[in-house]
């Protein structure tokens, strides 16, 4: 009983201990946007805090790299966001605090809709990051970003699953990923929203989410019946194709602006 105490008692130390530094992490973050001009330096604590990605032999560097990039992306997004809403001190508080509930809240969560959640997170906050970032940058520079992070979010959401195609449908869905941001690279629009500062909602993360929120539906429903059922996609697909209808059609003219 003794041992079974202490050791609960080691856990409850180790939760406490896990959520202060990370919410010291997303808090240090803060500052140093609010304090420092440039991002570099914020930029490398987040890539600095993943360093037991590395803490392993060489060999397994690719691979937890990979099973970390969605939390490293929507770090990277959130210094770059909080940085693009500069002179917006609540909007960088708001970044900041929701920062901190992925961390200590999203993040550490494994269930299936939970892991879903992260991946799509991750696709939504890294696409628009790069979407404000890289209108002058070589069409390169923003397929071959968008391909890893499709490969990523596909293998974080597959991870959950027991799924022996694992890498092909990952390489399927970086590739489309990489389509897609190919074309929007050549044609997208941002809207501008009052109060946003310089933060524009580009409509490739929301393109990108949607095809991921319908992707997951299907196989969840493969997964758990051995087919596609059609009662299973139908509202998921309806969803997905009104609203990109909807911005395609209606909101291409209104308070939007070209970025390629």
């Amino acid at each position: 009983m003794d041992f079974l105490h202490g050791t609960h008692r080691q856990s409850r130390v180790s939760e406490v201990v896990y959520v202060a530094l990370n919410l010291g992490l997303a808090t240090l973050l803060f500052l140093i946007v609010l304090e420092v001009q440039s991002p570099w330096l914020a930029l490398a604590l987040v890539i600095a805090s993943k360093w037991r990605a590395l803490a392993v032999r060489p060999r397994f560097w690719l691979a937890n790299i990979v099973a970390n990039m969605i939390d490293l992306t929507v770090g990277i997004s959130v210094v770059m966001l909080m940085y693009a809403a500069s002179g917006v001190i609540w909007l960088q508080v708001v970044l900041a605090v929701l920062h901190a509930l992925w961390l200590v809240v999203l993040k550490p969560r494994s269930d299936r809709r939970s892991v879903a959640i992260q991946a799509g997170v991750g696709v939504f906050l890294g696409a628009t990051a790069l979407a404000m970032s890289s209108y002058r940058w070589d069409a390169a520079l923003v397929v071959l970003p968008l391909w890893v992070l499709g490969y990523c979010a596909a293998r974080h959401i597959l991870g959950s699953y027991e799924e022996p195609l694992t890498r092909t449908y990952a390489l399927i869905t970086a590739t489309i990923f990489a389509e897609l941001g190919w074309v929007s690279y050549h044609w997208m629009f941002a809207y501008t929203i009052s109060g946003l500062g310089a933060i524009k909602l580009a409509q490739l993360p929301l393109f990108l989410v949607l095809f991921g929120f319908v992707c997951e539906r299907a196989y969840n429903s493969y997964y758990q019946h051995g087919v596609v059922r059609g009662a299973d996609i139908v509202l998921p697909s309806t969803l997905a194709v009104g609203l990109v209808l909807t911005l395609l059609l209606l909101f291409n003219s209104l308070s939007a602006t070209g970025l390629a």
